[in-house]
């Protein structure tokens, strides 16, 4: 089955029993229109089970669905940047962004290079700077850190090729000044793909303006993690559905800041 439900129209009849083309996908998740001089908009990419759980066996994979793929890849194909924590990034094998043809005229019309940015959260710099992500990217990976991070490993990253940028006082990232940070580059339709605990962090801050979150018809039990984790804000942030596709079980859902 394939619906799409309007948040205008829940009772919308079901669409032909098809794929979703790449133009339909990226018409359905467009980010809102940004004016010249404001901030940015932050989304998050997350999968999650029926019971809560934001991984198994450490990894996000298995919870997803080929679907879920194409709209993960229609989300970075919207996004000027891809931020990203460093446990994530290690655990997931992240590789460059790479430009794919489907979204070239629209990345083009939009002012936007041939692939998003990649850009690391870490206050340590505990990375591999020979992997791919570093030494073969069609843009240069940006990483994130704190002004107080170890000065081995920022020259390390700087070596390696990668593009060091500072957005916090102490060792660690902070997540409104890394917003910003991006945005003065240029660098506004941001997406995030976690992990739970740079969503925390980002909730917590009240960053996030927006959340595309798959729904997947599987339960793990277990202690998985949640998508986001660390402390708990103190009044819990409202979102309001912006829109609902479904597809062979799976609900594809996206949620805006109240």
């Amino acid at each position: 089955m394939r619906q799409l439900f309007p948040v205008t129209d829940m009772t919308a009849p079901a669409a032909a029993d098809r794929e979703w083309s790449l133009d339909e996908l990226a018409d359905a998740y467009a980010y809102p229109a940004l004016p010249e001089g404001e901030d940015a908009w932050l989304r998050a990419n997350m999968v999650s089970s029926l019971d809560g759980a934001g991984q198994h066996d450490g990894r996000s994979q298995p919870l997803s669905s080929e679907t879920d793929m194409r709209i993960f890849g229609t989300l970075r194909g919207l996004a000027d940047v891809v931020v990203v924590g460093a446990e994530t990034v290690r655990l997931e094998g992240y590789r460059p962004a790479r430009a794919r043809e489907a979204f070239a005229a629209r990345r083009a019309a939009a002012g936007q290079g041939p692939a998003p940015v990649i850009a690391v959260v870490s206050a340590s710099l505990n990375l591999d700077f020979s992997l791919p992500l570093f030494t073969g990217p069609l843009v240069p990976t940006l990483v994130l850190t704190g002004a107080a991070a170890p000065a081995e490993r920022v020259r390390a990253a700087r070596e390696a090729g990668a593009e060091v940028l500072v957005a916090g006082d102490g060792a660690g990232v902070e997540p409104a000044r890394a917003k910003a940070v991006l945005a003065e580059r240029g660098l506004r339709r941001q997406l995030t793909e976690g992990g739970p605990r740079l969503l925390g962090q980002f909730v917590a801050a009240g960053v996030l303006d927006e959340l595309c979150l798959t729904v997947s018809p599987t339960m793990t039990a277990g202690g998985a993690q949640r998508i986001a984790g660390g402390p708990a804000v103190a009044v819990p942030t409202r979102f309001a559905v912006a829109s609902l596709l479904e597809q062979d079980g799976f609900l594809f859902t996206r949620y805006r800041r109240i």
